[in-house]
């Protein structure tokens, strides 16, 4: 399937386009709020939110005793919060560190979920729950509600964070500040959090308990590597995890084989690879090509500063005892030497080379600020 055929089955495929508009708004969603997780240094806590879950679908399902989303979401929505406030208590009221607590509540809640899934797998009706699909995600179960749900609930995120702007951007990078400031701490942590809890229960039944940490941290993992403005982040997060959503979807449509939730996360890992190796600020590319610009920046004022030393112990720098004293220095390579002439720092004539005027006052500038930096 060519990107034109694509096109033209996502306008007449309902299913595709539903599964396509579904898994771009929970990609926002997720990159939207995950940028917040990341920030505060909270990775672990998608894992442990998604796999809190598990526990309240069962549930659901044990008291409804048939197959009902709606239904599921509800109760993973309740396990999720109570996995939430109890990693909070255990941070609050014991020495223990966010870490351990996060990871204490991951193996819990998602060891009591698995112990009810082989419990509901020997009942009789246990072909009716279909919870295998919130374990490892079946993008293919979205239909229309649940597409309006995830608008509806990615609009009330954005104008909550519209609302709370200033409030969350002095908490995230200064809560001892914003606490002297007058601001309700506890109240936002609280309402970043239960946002972040109900964007990982709306992506269980499209990428599963196992994935949902990677689509909610790897779009904001990304977008970090681009920028240092908060808004700027959260805007390319959120547009890292639709396009995630919608590129993973076209992939999977395309092959009978291919899961769309794997796929969509794989997408995202591109895209946090990418990001890691590309980013201008960050990228390893970059910083290897400054570190080489430093290193030989480096080499030419190395070079400069040796001329400089000779240079200043004669009248004439360029008289040939001055210029033999110089050509005898072996910290310079042609290329350097190349560059230094490129600048007119030096004049080369065959093998021999020598400074100019002007390279003699750059290299008494470097002098300068290297004396006074030791002073």
């Amino acid at each position: 399937m060519n990107l034109s055929e694509y096109f033209e089955l996502l306008i007449s495929d309902y299913t595709l386009r539903t599964i396509s508009i579904g898994t771009a708004i929970l990609g926002a969603i997720c990159g939207m709020l995950g940028s917040f997780a990341v920030l505060r240094k909270q990775s672990l806590l998608g894992d442990a939110i998604s796999h809190a879950a598990l526990p309240g679908i069962a549930i659901a399902f044990l008291i409804i005793e048939s197959k009902n989303s709606t239904i599921f979401l509800i109760g993973a929505l309740i396990s999720g919060l109570i996995g939430t406030f109890w990693i909070r208590g255990i941070i609050n009221k014991t020495h223990l560190k966010s870490d351990t607590a996060l990871g204490l509540i991951l193996s819990i809640f998602f060891g009591f979920g698995m112990l009810l899934l082989t419990y509901i797998q020997k009942l009789p009706n246990a072909n009716q729950a279909g919870l295998e699909s919130y374990l490892f995600g079946q993008a293919a179960t979205l239909i229309e509600s649940d597409v309006w749900l995830m608008a509806v609930v990615t609009g009330i995120s954005l104008i909550i964070l519209l609302l709370f702007w200033k409030e969350l951007k002095i908490l995230l990078f200064d809560p001892d500040f914003t606490k002297t400031l007058g601001f309700n701490t506890r109240f936002l942590d609280i309402l970043i959090t239960s946002f972040i809890v109900v964007a990982i229960v709306l992506g269980l039944q499209t990428v599963g308990v196992v994935l949902m940490s990677a689509m909610l941290l790897a779009p904001a993992a990304a977008a970090r590597q681009w920028t240092n403005s908060l808004s700027t982040m959260i805007f390319i997060a959120a547009l890292f995890g639709a396009s995630s959503g919608v590129i993973g979807t076209g992939i999977s449509a395309s092959s009978n084989n291919l899961p769309t939730g794997p796929v969509i996360v794989i997408i995202a890992g591109v895209f946090v690879l990418v990001s890691f190796i590309f980013s201008p600020g960050r990228g390893l590319l970059f910083r290897q090509i400054r570190f080489r610009k430093n290193r030989r920046d480096l080499q030419l004022h190395k070079t400069l500063s040796f001329m400089y030393n000779i240079a200043k112990n004669h009248e004439n720098i360029s008289h040939p005892h001055a210029i033999r004293i110089l050509n005898n220095f072996q910290g310079f390579t042609k290329k350097s030497l190349k560059e230094l002439e490129d600048h007119n720092y030096i004049k080369l004539q065959g093998n021999m080379w020598s400074m100019t005027e002007t390279g003699y006052h750059k290299a008494a500038n470097l002098y300068n600020q290297i004396t006074k930096t030791h002073e």
